[in-house]
């Protein structure tokens, strides 16, 4: 237990460095992202596949610049609100700069981190996240704090890496390939397993496109269950 805690640490330690100094590369206008991507630091467009509508309440897993919040906000109008989660104050002094400049109120960013997300139970409507969740070096309490902080029936619509299963263990092993998306990525098999886990159901696992020779980019969709509706 304590060696596999050290190891959770030196993952976060290692990706607060990174995502701390990308801060001023985004703001210098680079991009460090693995393809197609609503951020510069993204692997794809969550808020194009999670079905926003007005007044959600929508929760960004690893908000970076606030590019996908502001873009969350606009879409679910006054009646809504659109939450940024990031560990990184580097990361949030720039969202909070970027929401200023767009002059947008339904937004909030908070400090913390994915794996102990600092909203109550049953919050939000919906969450998405842009390739942050294979950073983690505890994805199933990632995954038991989203199904958490989601009402009944909240969506769950991500895009994030997602491994082969012939991943070499130099590859798993790597650090640098690890702050960068690919190490850390669940198998679609294993993510499938982990979001049933935590209490998801209507899990869907979709490419969009390669991104290393053993990992490619998805579209992850999953559901929290509505009691309240007879199964169909």
């Amino acid at each position: 237990m304590a060696e596999q805690l050290k190891i959770r640490d030196d993952v976060r330690e290692a990706v607060r460095e990174r995502y701390a100094g990308a801060a001023s590369r985004i703001q210098a206008g680079e991009s460090d992202c693995c393809g197609p991507s609503s951020s510069p630091l993204g692997c794809g467009n969550p808020t194009a596949v999670a079905d926003l509508a007005e007044g959600d309440v929508v929760l960004d897993l690893g908000s970076g610049d606030g590019t996908d919040v502001l873009i969350s906000a606009r879409r679910v109008g006054a009646a809504g609100k659109a939450y940024g989660l990031d560990m990184t104050d580097e990361m949030l002094g720039l969202a909070r700069r970027n929401q200023a400049e767009a002059g947008i109120e339904n937004v909030e960013f908070l400090r913390g981190t994915i794996e102990a997300i600092p909203l109550p139970d049953d919050s939000v409507d919906v969450i998405i996240s842009n390739c942050v969740i294979n950073l983690s070096g505890d994805k199933p309490a990632v995954l038991r704090e989203a199904a958490r902080v989601l009402r009944p029936g909240g969506r769950f619509a991500v895009t994030d890496i997602v491994a082969d299963t012939d991943m070499d263990e130099a590859t798993r092993a790597d650090m640098q390939q690890w702050t960068g998306c690919i190490a850390g990525a669940l198998t679609a098999e294993e993510f499938d397993r982990e979001l049933r886990e935590a209490g998801f159901v209507g899990v869907t696992l979709e490419e969009t496109h390669r991104v290393h020779e053993h990992a490619g980019s998805a579209i992850i969709r999953a559901r929290t269950p509505d009691h309240s509706i007879a199964p169909s």
